[in-house]
């Protein structure tokens, strides 16, 4: 099977302040499938998300996008590449003062030519397919944290991306709240063929929704396959990762 690459990282290196997060990173997200980046706190990871859209610029290397290089980018080009994309935020960012349905309409009003019903009925069905029906009128501030998120997953799927990135979406979330972001991650990824990228620390989500997984360490990805092939890595950072143990420091292997 040929895999199309629908996000590339070519080389790409980025500090803060003379800080190095992303040393040299070269990593591929096919199309359709659901990649899982993995790291400790810090490590760069959703540095790599705003990457991807555009947000930040490397300091050498290439981004691509469905194979257009957004590094060079003019803003007006990047616009149109981010419509490719939906973003769902660690705290869900809704605004807390519009309601649910006006937060999961925000983009359709202002980016589409959509009229007022054509919305109503896109925020409607979004809203289903998170399992949230009839809380249009219902403010932020009245929900749980997880209908929080899940409302921020409706809002970023209203516009039917190609693209969902996931910036740690159980964090702060109980069990089996967690369990259903998940259910609905591998759902969207399946039903609507979205590629997805998971940033999380959370390997029970890792294990549930990822077809494959990277690993950020100081700055380089030192892992990158399947969940399998990640059970029997035997690199000592990514064991220590995996198994949620304390003891360190530890430095890789091999970085690569």
């Amino acid at each position: 099977m040929v895999y199309m690459p629908k996000i590339e990282f070519r080389h790409v290196r980025k500090s803060f302040d003379g800080n190095a997060v992303l040393r040299d990173v070269t990593l591929e997200v096919r199309e359709g499938e659901s990649l899982a980046i993995i790291g400790r706190s810090g490590s760069g990871k959703s540095v790599m998300l705003k990457h991807m859209v555009g947000l930040v610029r490397p300091d050498a290397g290439q981004v691509l996008v469905d194979r257009e290089d957004i590094t060079v980018m003019r803003e007006r080009d990047l616009f149109r590449v981010r419509r490719k994309f939906g973003f769902l935020f660690q705290s869900a960012a809704l605004l807390d003062s519009l309601t649910v349905g006006e937060n999961v309409g925000l983009a359709l009003r202002e980016l589409s030519a959509c009229p007022p019903e054509e919305v109503a009925r896109v925020v409607r069905e979004k809203l289903a397919m998170v399992g949230l029906s009839g809380v249009e009128g219902v403010m932020p501030a009245d929900l749980s944290g997880g209908m929080r998120k899940r409302v921020g997953l409706a809002r970023a799927i209203a516009l039917e991306p190609e693209i969902v990135l996931y910036d740690e979406p159980t964090t702060g979330l109980d069990p089996v709240m967690s369990d259903a972001i998940n259910e609905l991650i591998v759902r969207l990824r399946d039903n609507l063929s979205i590629t997805s990228v998971v940033v999380t620390h959370d390997m029970v989500s890792v294990r549930k929704v990822a077809d494959r997984v990277a690993m950020l360490f100081e700055g380089n990805i030192i892992f990158s396959g399947t969940v399998e092939d990640l059970d029997s890595c035997p690199d000592p950072v990514v064991r220590q990762f995996v198994e949620g143990r304390a003891e360190g420091p530890i430095r890789p292997v091999t970085e690569r």
